[in-house]
C-alpha cells in the first residue's frame, strides 16, 4: 500500500500514519488512545467508536508498530484492542482465542491477507492484517460481524488529529 508511510516530524503524535475510519463517516462519539513508550515514541493507536449512540463502544481499530509491546500476546490471550473494547464495555469476562483462518481481501488495488480470530466470546469479531509499513492493524466489533465492506471504509486519518492541542 503506497499511501502509508512513516512520517517523520510530529513529536506530538504517532510517527506512522494511522489507518482507520473517518469519524466524520461515521454517528456517534469517537475516542483516541496512543501508547507511550518510556522514551516517548508512540508505540500505537487505538480508535474506539462508539456507534450505539451513548450505550457502549461497538469497535476498536488499533494501529500497532512493529515492536510494540501490545503486540506481544502469549498463545491463545486475544489483541490488545479485543481487551480495550471489552474494558470499555465494562465486561470482565475471561475471553480466549480459539482458532483463526487467514482470508484474502481487496482493499482498493491492494490485497491484504487478513487473519480471522475466532473468540471464546461470540459476540466479538475480531480481524487483524499487516500494513506494508509493518504496522498491524486489528479490528474488535461488539455484536456485529466485520464484513469486506468495511475494508473499503478504511484510510489513512490526517496527522492534526493526534496532535496535542
Amino acid at each position: 500500500m503506497s499511501f502509508l508511510r512513516r512520517r517523520h516530524a510530529t513529536p506530538a503524535g504517532p510517527d506512522f500514519d494511522v489507518l482507520a475510519m473517518d469519524p466524520g463517516d461515521w454517528p456517534g462519539n469517537l475516542g483516541a488512545g496512543l501508547l507511550p513508550a518510556p522514551d516517548g515514541t508512540c508505540q500505537g493507536v487505538f480508535l474506539r467508536y462508539d456507534l450505539f449512540g451513548g450505550r457502549g463502544t461497538a469497535m476498536i481499530i488499533g494501529n500497532l508498530p512493529e515492536g510494540s509491546a501490545a503486540r506481544e500476546v502469549a498463545e491463545g490471550e486475544v489483541p490488545f484492542e479485543v481487551a480495550q473494547l471489552l474494558l470499555a464495555l465494562e465486561n470482565d469476562e475471561e475471553v480466549t482465542v480459539v482458532g483463526g483462518e487467514d482470508m484474502p481481501v481487496l482493499q482498493g488495488d491492494n490485497l491484504l491477507i487478513v487473519r480471522r480470530l475466532r473468540l471464546s466470546e461470540s459476540r466479538i469479531s475480531c480481524v487483524q492484517f499487516d500494513r506494508s509499513d509493518g504496522v498491524l492493524v486489528t479490528i474488535a466489533a461488539w455484536d456485529r460481524p466485520i464484513t469486506d465492506d468495511l475494508y473499503a471504509l478504511l484510510k489513512p486519518l490526517p496527522a492534526e488529529l493526534f496532535q496535542q492541542g
